[in-house]
């Protein structure tokens, strides 16, 4: 392992200024399709299925606002953007919403003028290495080459925890999941470090997995969720209450097969919370400026927030990740949804 000093990492993009009195709802109505950011290819959470289309945890989330909106999944285009481009895609205008393995930090929020639209995956930056390397913490990776994604907090991140432990290392640039995956196993770095659903997203795309070790430390925090620009509350509030309304729908039992039978109950026969996000009672819809039936479309659409973690990211896909921090409240998580009233 050789040993460099490593610069100060590199600020992210500068951002053009965001429109005022930005109306992204009428605009996106009236266009007929969201356009939606998504990552460049990263499994589970943003990948092309076998037909080219785009599938995944965060793609899901595009479709869900797209069938709330025009309660159609597919009235979706997706732009890929890299680490660098995300922000500028965004603010530019040329996507609607991001949704792209983005984590809520300060500076995002106050000085890139970004809006968070909640967590959609509580997650953590960890370090990836060949089993054949020997090492097992990344205690151990002082002077190594590590290869690291441009534009990014695991940047920071990385630096600070080297920094802290009086460590060095080379940084390996790149850009996109894939190429981190062709330089690593190109031995390119000695590690590769990313969010460590990340890390188990593209070790599940090797040929030999098991060849790989995901080291136990987990260096930082990296919540991850939907983003929208500055300026436009009217927007914001569609894609934070169409990732709340599938938080809630776990919470409450409602599913991708049933959510249609129970909005068709009368509001008697319904939790008064479940009678309000289906539609059946109150004009919660119509508050945003959408059908009271939103939530149907969006829940039926692409299932619960459960629903969604098992088919792209739970222990059966091969991304295999546990819930964890990623669990209801209720089920010893920290995932929680605001009232719906």
């Amino acid at each position: 392992m050789r040993i460099i000093n490593f610069a100060a990492a590199a600020a992210v993009a500068g951002l053009i200024a965001v429109p005022a009195n930005a109306q992204t709802l009428q605009e996106v109505k009236d266009r007929g399709n969201l356009n939606c950011g998504i990552n460049t290819g990263l499994v589970g959470f943003a990948f092309t299925d076998e037909n080219g289309s785009w599938q995944g945890f965060d793609v899901a989330l595009c479709q869900a606002v797209a069938a709330a909106i025009f309660d159609d999944p597919e009235a979706v285009e997706y732009t890929s953007l890299t680490g660098k481009t995300r922000f500028t895609a965004l603010a530019s205008g040329e996507v609607d919403l991001l949704s792209r393995n983005t984590t809520w930090t300060l500076s995002r929020d106050v000085d890139l003028k970004l809006d968070f639209q909640g967590v959609n995956y509580y997650d953590g930056q960890g370090f990836m290495v060949p089993k054949a390397l020997g090492v097992t913490s990344a205690l151990e990776l002082d002077g190594a080459t590590i290869c690291i994604q441009t534009g990014t907090t695991t940047e920071l991140n990385l630096a600070d925890y080297f920094r802290a432990n009086d460590m060095n290392y080379e940084p390996v640039p790149i850009e996109t999941d894939n190429e981190a995956q062709q330089k690593y196993l190109a031995e390119a770095c000695d590690a590769y470090t990313t969010d460590a659903s990340g890390l188990a997203a593209v070790r599940s795309s090797f040929e030999n997995p098991s060849e790989h070790v995901i080291l136990p430390q987990i260096v930082s925090k990296e919540p991850l969720g939907p983003v929208t620009r500055h300026g436009d509350s009217e927007w914001s509030d569609v894609v934070r209450w169409t990732l709340n309304a599938l938080i809630i729908a776990e919470e409450k039992g409602i599913t991708k097969e049933n959510v249609e039978e129970m909005a068709s109950k009368p509001v008697e026969e319904l939790d008064p919370e479940v009678a309000r996000l289906l539609g059946v009672d109150g004009g919660y819809g119509e508050m945003m400026g959408l059908p009271s039936d939103w939530a149907v479309k969006a829940i039926a659409a692409t299932g619960n927030y459960a629903e969604l973690f098992d088919e792209f990211l739970g222990p059966d896909t091969a991304v295999g990740l546990e819930r964890g921090l990623n669990a209801l409240y209720s089920d010893g998580g920290i995932l929680y949804a605001p009232p719906f009233r």
